[in-house]
């Protein structure tokens, strides 16, 4: 047994097989299932159908198998959870940082953009609870990869975990309201604009101008009946962030 193996006896099964440390041991003939091809199917299930779906036996008829045979590889949904949140958000951007000539802020604005798109292409991500801190296999290189941006700024290690913190929170509270948002245009059956002009009607219908005067120069002032860019709030709100850190930077 390597001193990795050794290691391993104290780290979570599910974490220690994501990372080809340990595998899980099993009687018989070795199976024909793998961790991956588990993790893999949830997705597709999650994907397809949400998380309200997700289930170990909906994933071992995704597979074409009994769900007991999962039973080898994951100890259950909630492990099966923390697999598939690391699977999702895939890959971290190329290791060690921003590209050569490439500042901090482009480093960390790329590193936001590629979480961005992750909670784009499954939704659902968002919407597991967080249950530590980054110890997956994509977690950890996503966490080094965000340091590395940082690596000339002269920011503490503890500043630099607290930037990491902000953008990934602005990230997913951001994804979060998007969708929730998307939701209840599609519950409505209006079109986007015809949502979104509807709002300040009924504020207008409903609030006393003379009670809310900063609320009905807002409504006059017509913010939505323009459409914006699907990205617009979010580059709004990522350069405020970076133009914060900015500023940490500079004071040293």
């Amino acid at each position: 047994m390597t001193d990795a193996e050794a290691a391993a006896g104290s780290i979570p099964a599910s974490v220690a097989a994501a990372w080809g440390v340990r595998e899980r041991p099993h009687k018989g003939p070795r199976p024909g299932l793998s961790l991956g091809r588990i993790v893999d199917a949830a997705v597709r299930v999650a994907d397809a159908e949400g998380l309200d779906a997700l289930s170990m036996s909906r994933v071992a008829a995704e597979l074409g198998t009994a769900p007991m045979s999962l039973y080898r590889h994951v100890s259950g949904k909630e492990e099966l959870l923390t697999l598939m949140v690391d699977a999702a958000w895939g890959p971290a951007p190329e290791p060690g940082g921003p590209e050569p000539g490439e500042g901090w802020r482009a480093g960390l604005s790329g590193w936001a953009w590629a979480l961005r798109a992750g909670a784009r292409r499954h939704p659902w991500v968002i919407r597991i609870p967080l249950n530590g801190l980054p110890i997956m296999p994509n977690e950890v290189a996503w966490f080094e990869n965000a340091l590395a941006c940082m690596a000339g700024t002269g920011l503490s290690e503890a500043r630099k975990a607290s930037v990491i913190m902000l953008l990934a929170g602005y990230v997913r509270t951001l994804a979060t309201t998007e969708a929730d948002i998307a939701a209840a245009i599609r519950a409505s059956g209006l079109a986007p604009m015809e949502w979104m002009a509807s709002y300040p009607r009924m504020l207008a219908e409903l609030a006393d101008p003379t009670q809310f005067p900063a609320l009905a120069r807002f409504i006059a002032a017509g913010v939505f009946e323009a459409e914006d860019g699907p990205d617009d709030e979010f580059i709004f709100g990522l350069d405020r962030i970076l133009d914060g850190v900015a500023v940490l930077i500079e004071a040293g």
